[in-house]
């Protein structure tokens, strides 16, 4: 399949594929992983617009960016259109490429602040938002979205619509209502529709978890690119994996040895002590991806259980370097000899 660049507004991606925002995991690090990975644009984690506008230091250390992977989007999440507009006036001077509002995070705590996903039920806050953060800014203008609240209200072509209208440069869905949340499966016909009915780039999102899927959403809706979350947790592989189907119609799947995996687990978490000034705070954060890096592989949960008991990078290392070893030998499971 021959692919077109991305284009945003004036930004040009040279490949159409996407790391979605993902709150508490894409920060720095990861993004650099996975443009190691040949991914064509980066997103930070979602920024609390009134975060931004605070001053707080964590929230604005979440939002910088380095020349290494540019270009980079940011992602805001609010309700007030004056105090979305003013962070991304902010986020813009600080370097951002693309600004992106999120309409689409199903987490109760969004929800309950009347952000995210709850504001799929109020189109005209959608639109005063959208018009707000457009007026401020001259860098491209992106939202996300689901496909409405629940069942009863898909109206992401008339959110995709409205955005369009009102100065967006391109639309990213997920094709799951709010209600749903991460359960049951992306309907895809929902992000033909909204390829339909506007003429901004559609960028879609939901269920990619390999190559093959990355094609099957380009063919089936018409969308302009693919964006990866869950799919890329543990595996930022997967982004070369899809440039390699897309662009050469064929890709190793079989993945990283377990050398280049154990390098790479020990890389990412040298890179987010780094990042963060803290080990220990660094290596809990680590845990989780820990578990996703091992998912799958002989001997994963037990090493996982190991593995959320320490704090230091030592201890790390030592429990790593003996699961790999183990692999390595052909050992069906790891646990004290």
């Amino acid at each position: 399949m021959q692919l077109a660049p991305l284009r945003i507004g004036p930004v040009t991606l040279a490949r159409p594929v996407v790391l979605a925002p993902m709150a508490g995991v894409t920060n720095l690090p990861f993004r650099l992983l996975a443009k190691e990975q040949g991914v064509g644009l980066v997103c930070s984690e979602t920024l609390s617009a009134r975060g931004i506008v605070e001053g707080g230091e964590k929230t604005h250390k979440m939002a910088s960016r380095t020349h290494e992977e540019g270009p980079m989007a940011a992602q805001i999440f609010g309700c007030d259109p004056e105090i979305l507009a003013e962070a991304a006036s902010l986020l813009e001077a600080k370097g951002i490429d693309i600004l992106d509002i999120n309409f689409g995070c199903p987490v109760s705590k969004f929800v309950r602040s009347f952000a995210g996903a709850v504001l799929m039920r109020e189109p005209d806050k959608i639109r005063r938002i959208v018009t707000a953060v457009r007026s401020r800014i001259r860098i491209p203008l992106t939202v996300k979205m689901r496909s409405g609240w629940d069942a009863a209200s898909i109206n992401a072509p008339e959110i995709a619509h409205i955005a369009e209208d009102c100065g967006a440069d391109a639309i990213s869905i997920h094709p799951r209502t709010r209600a749903q949340a991460y359960t049951g499966r992306a309907d895809w016909r929902v992000t033909a529709e909204v390829v339909r009915r506007v003429r901004i780039p559609v960028i879609g999102n939901g269920d990619i978890t390999s190559p093959e899927k990355a094609l099957q959403l380009l063919e089936e809706t018409g969308c302009a690119g693919v964006m990866i979350g869950r799919g890329a947790l543990g595996n930022p592989w997967i982004f070369s994996q899809v440039r390699d189907f897309l662009e050469k119609g064929s890709y190793d799947p079989a993945g990283p040895p377990p050398g280049e995996r154990r390098a790479l687990m020990l890389r990412h978490l040298d890179a987010l002590i780094d990042f963060t000034g803290n080990e220990v705070a660094a290596v809990r954060v680590m845990r989780k991806h820990f578990a996703w890096y091992t998912k799958g592989l002989p001997g994963g949960a037990l090493f996982r259980d190991a593995i959320n008991q320490i704090e230091t990078r030592a201890e790390v290392v030592e429990i790593i370097e003996k699961f790999f070893d183990r692999l390595h030998v052909g050992r069906a499971a790891w646990g004290p000899s």
